[in-house]
């Protein structure tokens, strides 16, 4: 016996989430369908804080997830960071995602970066029965992914980076007296990236004008059920620009955009073609077309594939909007706004958040805020702890 269509389910609605019920019986809502949709979550409380953006702001030990082409231009040497979520704690407590990512510079001219990150999405505990009712048995689907990254100043102003990925999903359980045997499926990916950062003069204050791009998850399908429910994984290309300048000494603040687009093509529906034999069989060419298709072939095709055509395309995008003050890069405050078109998702929420920073640690934590009240997503929280690699050595090397 197997669960994987309801873990599948479960792990779907951690994701579309929001009012997304709402709008279930209208004709227009039609979000697009991936695997491992906990590859979309965002690790970090930093990032979730400011509405889930990150794509040209400052480099951090997070940035394998946002754009990994920044740590070609981090100050330290090295940082590690350890950030826990617990997902839809309105709705039950043992869900979570746990990310551990870091980088380290190499080489002698500060233009060289290797990274790695290792996520781990927990699905809690799902209680299940054989046929009949019997063989009562627990399992614990979850998914994960491990990832290693190489980043490169190109010049003084930009970098690109690369990273590669292997994912797991194990959302089934076996049943030995049915002889019944379900084993996780398996995928391949890589991210490549850039980030361009300048230093224009704006009066008497220097302020940084970055831009960044990263396009995740490029890679093989990943195949469920012994590979009879192949998925796309949720490709996605992110674009983002950050303007920080001084409001004062010690006192910064930057604003953010992002804008994200699933690069995934939109599964054919049976309501968008005509009734009757030949709108049933045009459908199931469609949709066996879909199931066909290519990871590089639905990347363009997503592009041109929305049965509304480019209203419907626009829709597929997500917005991130967010601010960050900073005082002495030892306090942080911050605030944001992600909005989701309604059919499409309809994930809309504040993101706010506040770090706290010494020599070798920093602690931030952000709190989700969803502009519906029913919505699962409402009161999340999020906690990164950060160790910086230059404030350790400073500290080791005092003692000596």
């Amino acid at each position: 016996m197997k669960l994987i269509l309801k873990t599948i389910a479960l792990s779907l609605t951690a994701l579309l989430i929001g009012s997304a019920s709402l709008y279930a019986q209208k004709d227009e809502f039609n979000p697009v369908q991936t695997g491992v949709n906990s590859l979309n979550i965002a690790p970090d409380a930093r990032g979730a804080s400011m509405g889930d953006l990150g794509a040209a702001t400052e480099p951090d030990a997070n940035s394998q997830y946002w754009n990994p082409s920044k740590y070609a231009f981090a100050y330290s040497q090295g940082a590690a960071s350890l950030s826990y979520t617990p997902w839809l704690r309105k709705l039950v407590n043992d869900i979570f995602l746990a990310n551990l990512a870091g980088y380290y510079k190499i080489g002698s001219n500060d233009n060289q970066a290797l990274s790695a990150s290792l996520r781990y999405f927990s699905l809690g505990e799902v209680n299940a029965s054989g046929p009949d009712g019997i063989g009562n048995q627990s399992l614990n689907p979850y998914e994960m992914s491990i990832d290693l990254g190489y980043s490169r100043k190109l010049s003084e102003k930009f970098s690109m980076g690369v990273v590669f990925r292997y994912i797991y999903s194990d959302l089934g359980f076996s049943e030995s007296y049915a002889g019944d045997q379900t084993v996780g499926a398996s995928a391949f990916s890589a991210d490549i990236s850039g980030y361009y950062t300048t230093y224009p003069i704006i009066g008497r204050n220097e302020c940084q004008w970055s831009w960044g791009w990263n396009i995740s998850n490029i890679g093989t399908k990943i195949s469920y059920n012994n590979g009879e429910d192949p998925a796309f994984l949720p490709t996605n290309l992110r674009l983002g620009t950050s303007f920080t300048f001084p409001l004062a000494d010690y006192h910064n603040l930057s604003i953010n955009l992002d804008a994200n687009k699933l690069l995934v093509p939109t599964k054919p529906r049976r309501s968008d073609f005509e009734q009757g034999i030949e709108g049933d069989e045009e459908y199931l060419h469609k949709l066996e077309d879909w199931e066909n298709m290519s990871p590089i072939t639905g990347i363009f095709k997503s592009f041109t594939d929305a049965p509304g055509g480019g209203k419907e395309e626009l829709r597929e995008i997500t917005w991130s909007i967010g601010a960050e003050y900073s005082y002495n890069q030892q306090f942080f405050l911050r605030a944001g706004y992600f909005y989701e078109n309604e059919y499409k998702g309809n994930r809309q929420y504040f993101g706010l958040g506040a770090g706290f920073s010494l020599n070798v640690v920093r602690l931030d934590a952000s709190y989700m805020l969803a502009t519906a009240q029913t919505s699962p997503l409402d009161q999340t929280l999020r906690f990164t702890l950060t160790f910086d690699m230059d404030g350790l050595r400073d500290i080791l090397g005092k003692r000596r």
